[in-house]
């Protein structure tokens, strides 16, 4: 593997910090499921206090850069153009119900482009990560997108609408996570993946690592950065996927 650079040194530092809250809390949320008024107040504050972590860890280190976040939204510092962009917890609806498949989700984008990327399932201790032109890794080992051609044989994931409308036409899973849908696409678990109206903060680590991983991904300039139709597979089976989507 390639050297790391710090400024993905300084991602997996704030993950690790902010990942011994989601794990303790994590544990908790199993105690409240019976309780009458149910976990979610105490996932919410979970989720800001991940972001407050990640947010601190990340600003000790690049103090001027910029932040586009799932809580706070747009944080302006004095670098514009060099933004971090934070899910704390993706896929909260499963954390909440005590279900071990979500994520913490970091992105640098610089100059418009995502340079960096982190995808940290911290229950099943899986780290996913990707820089510009220096491929996409596993817990560190190098991973590519699946080489399956034939359709048939193949695994995608959506949201809910998507699957109402594609099944059954494809083999689908809705997992409840768009970053570990993504990263699962990266390291070739999964075929593909296709969700519309997405926030950037969901998708944007998820894109570096299926595109370092060899995959292809739709252009996603042309949407809101609240409203992202996403669609993104193994080169080999993009084309075909995308024929299927024709009216989602």
């Amino acid at each position: 593997m390639n050297s790391i650079s710090p400024n993905l040194n300084i991602m997996i530092k704030a993950c690790e910090k902010a990942s011994k809250v989601i794990i303790r809390d994590f544990g908790e949320v199993e105690n409240l499921q019976v309780a009458k008024k149910g976990p979610r107040d105490f996932v919410t504050k979970t989720d800001k206090k991940v972001e407050e972590i990640l947010i601190e860890e990340l600003t000790k280190a690049k103090k001027n850069y910029s932040f586009l976040t799932e809580e706070s939204g747009k944080i302006d510092n004095n670098d514009r153009d060099k933004i971090w962009i934070i899910d704390p917890i993706d896929g909260t609806t499963n954390f909440l119900h005590g279900i071990p498949h979500f994520a913490i989700s970091i992105a640098l984008k610089i100059d418009n482009e995502i340079n960096s990327a982190l995808i940290h399932d911290p229950i099943k201790n899986e780290i996913f990560f990707a820089e510009k032109n220096n491929g996409a890794y596993f817990n560190n080992h190098r991973v590519r997108v699946s080489n399956k051609s034939n359709i048939e044989d193949c695994l995608f994931s959506s949201n809910p609408e998507g699957l109402k409308i594609i099944y059954p036409s494809l083999n689908m899973r809705n997992s409840g996570c768009a970053a570990l849908d993504l990263a699962y696409v990266g390291s070739g678990r999964l075929d593909g993946f296709f969700h519309n109206k997405i926030n950037l903060w969901d998708v944007a680590a998820g894109i570096l690592i299926v595109s370092e991983a060899g995959g292809t991904i739709n252009d996603i300039s042309k949407y809101d950065e609240n409203n992202i139709d996403i669609r993104a597979a193994s080169s080999a089976i993009y084309a075909k996927m995308t024929e299927k989507l024709v009216n989602f």
